[in-house]
């Protein structure tokens, strides 16, 4: 394959080529920037972590900020296919979260009020609805729990295609296998991207390489609080027996999560506690630990073959909240990462919200002043209870 042959200069570089990039560079295009060069490492765009996550969207957080993210961005990605021509295969078959104590259902109970009062009409169910809804759950240990039904799932790649795609139709750049290097500076303000490639003079980057931001930012000697944490999931052989209309299932307590993927299930349990890594190798012993739980909160799961299994990277930051933003140290530096799982579904708004940060000063979509990096040294964390 022929290496690409990069431009010298830009007026704006993205760095990654997932989700995050692939919609900045669409906003800024479909606003008339066609100096835009987006620069992902991997051969393929969508690659990293947005390739590698479980396909869910949804309203159900804990705080205004990231419910106000969902409805806009969620809206976003009912419209794709009619504003990109991209299929996304968006299927609304609802979250369901089991919670198992009474502290977690308190707080549910403050959710779903907070959820209401945004216009989300999520609802506390008891386990007789649960088992109505899903009678194949073992719901030993659960006391109840919360439903929407506009939550669900959708194409990740379709919807990092479908922006690459509309991104280039109106003139931006986007390059395969380019690794970024460094990045020079002059008078505190951006001033060179260096990659394998060769480089390219530009006064402003966006950092939108997710579990991989903070090394992009050490090399403007930023400290950017986002680590990368590994997870696994799997999906199953054809499981006849499970019902088209099967939603999007979250064990609260234990991480466990099950959705339809294709004719079997995707089923994944976040691993809680384990240190920041970029590996993303495939754990065999959390494997079995994995289904241990899964066949015993959903048995049939003990008929089902594994199709595929892979291991991804979250980008989390201690409030489990993104940055999306201008970093104040270094002038035309911008940061859209840390979004703690929930990237994929934030995706679509974060891009539109970061284009409207670099043409205009400020978001205008949405108030996501309290999502500014520096909330971190000035002690305003804003934690999401919600992390799968």
């Amino acid at each position: 394959m022929n290496k690409p042959s990069l431009p010298s200069h830009a007026e704006i570089v993205i760095i990654g080529g997932g989700v995050m990039g692939a919609s900045t560079a669409y906003h800024l295009a479909k606003r008339g920037i066609r100096d835009v060069v987006l620069l992902e490492r991997e051969e393929f765009f969508g690659q990293g972590s947005t390739g590698r996550c479980a396909g869910g969207i949804r309203h159900q957080f804990s705080t205004g900020i990231n419910i106000e993210l969902s409805l806009k961005s969620l809206a976003m990605l009912q419209n794709f296919q009619q504003e990109t021509g991209q299929a996304i295969d968006i299927k609304l078959c609802g979250y369901l979260f089991l919670l198992s104590t009474p502290a977690e259902m308190a707080q549910f109970e403050q959710n779903v009020a907070l959820q209401n009062s945004h216009g989300v009409m999520s609802e506390i169910w008891t386990n007789g609805q649960i088992a109505e809804r899903v009678p194949l759950l073992n719901l030993d240990g659960i006391i109840g729990g919360s439903y929407y039904g506009g939550d669900g799932i959708a194409d990740p790649s379709g919807v990092v295609n479908g922006y690459i795609a509309a991104a280039r139709e109106r003139g931006a750049k986007a390059f395969n296998g380019v690794t970024v290097t460094d990045i020079d500076t002059q008078a505190g303000a951006i001033s060179m991207v260096h990659t394998n490639l060769g480089s390219i003079q530009t006064s402003t980057v966006v950092n939108a390489a997710g579990p991989w931001s903070a090394q992009i930012a050490a090399l403007v000697d930023v400290d950017l609080p986002v680590n990368s944490e590994r997870q696994q999931i799997l999906v199953t052989t054809p499981m006849p027996t499970i019902p088209a209309d099967f939603p999007f299932i979250i064990d609260f307590h234990q991480r466990l999560y099950f959705h339809r993927e294709g004719a079997g299930l995707l089923t994944g349990m976040s691993i809680v506690g384990e240190a920041p890594t970029y590996e993303q190798t495939i754990n065999a012993d959390w494997t079995m630990q994995h289904m241990d739980k899964a066949m015993e909160r959903l048995p049939i799961m003990e008929t089902a073959g594994k199709l595929t299994e892979w291991a991804g990277l979250y980008e989390v930051t201690p409030d489990a909240h993104p940055i999306i933003g201008p970093i104040a140290e270094v002038k035309g530096f911008y940061a859209v990462t840390g979004f703690s799982g929930h990237g994929f579904m934030h995706g679509p708004i974060a891009g539109l919200l970061v284009s409207e940060q670099i043409l205009g000063g400020a978001a205008h979509t949405i108030d996501i002043t309290s999502l500014r990096a520096e909330r971190f040294v000035e002690g305003q964390l804003i934690k999401e209870f919600n992390v799968v």
